[in-house]
């Protein structure tokens, strides 16, 4: 954004408060608003995150091999989660963003979310100290991290759709965003998987278009008979 709003109300839904808003302020900047940015905290963030969901699955699943424990971490600390994070914390009104990423609706690309979350990670580390920070991650993830199991280490709906029709020699599915419904922050994504050679169509939506995908995928492996429900 061209000016900064209040932050007060952001602070309250992160759970914390800085001792030095400027902190909290880099971490909202954007690389396209100015040559200070984010970029740093989300280096330092990216870092800490992994470490803090690193350390809280190895504790937490006691039996689960390096590479499940590795998949585990990596469906938490993805683009994806980190950006859902954003939105909960509503903050694509707080950042600042050049005019061409304004135009573009920078304030909502998944990518520009993410980066901010891990570049909050990283100032509330420099505002503060590792412990802290670290209660603050797991408090964010908390949820989602109660859902975790080991079955979720399997590869996600499009990647097991794309290997069931190549191991057959069928052609790769064809995504098409059919819809997109509500205002800028709040978007639902209504996705069509198409299957040409088996003559099947499937849907599924999602506050991104990449969940929306995974959710028709889903559905085309539920039609297939490979999944149940």
């Amino acid at each position: 954004m061209t000016d900064t709003p209040d932050l007060t109300r952001l602070q309250r839904r992160i759970g914390y408060q800085f001792s030095n808003v400027e902190h909290l302020v880099l971490a909202l900047t954007h690389r396209s608003y100015s040559n200070s940015n984010n970029e740093r905290l989300e280096f330092l963030g990216d870092s800490i995150v992994n470490m803090v969901i690193a350390e809280h699955l190895y504790a937490s699943f006691e039996r689960a091999r390096e590479g499940q424990l590795s998949r585990l971490r990596a469906r938490m600390v993805k683009g994806v989660t980190l950006a859902e994070i954003g939105r909960e914390f509503e903050l694509g009104q707080y950042l600042q963003l050049g005019s061409g990423e304004l135009k573009s609706g920078g304030f909502r690309r998944e990518s520009i979310l993410a980066d901010a979350v891990e570049s909050i990670i990283g100032a509330i580390y420099l505002d503060s100290d590792f412990e802290t920070c670290r209660r603050q991650v797991l408090r964010w993830f908390d949820q989602r991290l109660q859902d975790l199991n080991i079955q979720d280490t399997q590869k996600d709906p499009k990647t097991r759709l794309q290997e069931y029709l190549q191991s057959r020699q069928f052609p790769l599915p064809l995504y098409d965003v059919i819809s997109v419904e509500g205002e800028a922050h709040a978007q639902t994504f209504h996705v069509a998987c198409a299957l040409p050679s088996l003559n099947r169509k499937t849907t599924g939506a999602g506050s991104s278009r990449r969940i929306a995908e995974q959710q028709a995928a889903r559905s085309a492996l539920k039609e297939l008979g490979v999944e149940n429900d």
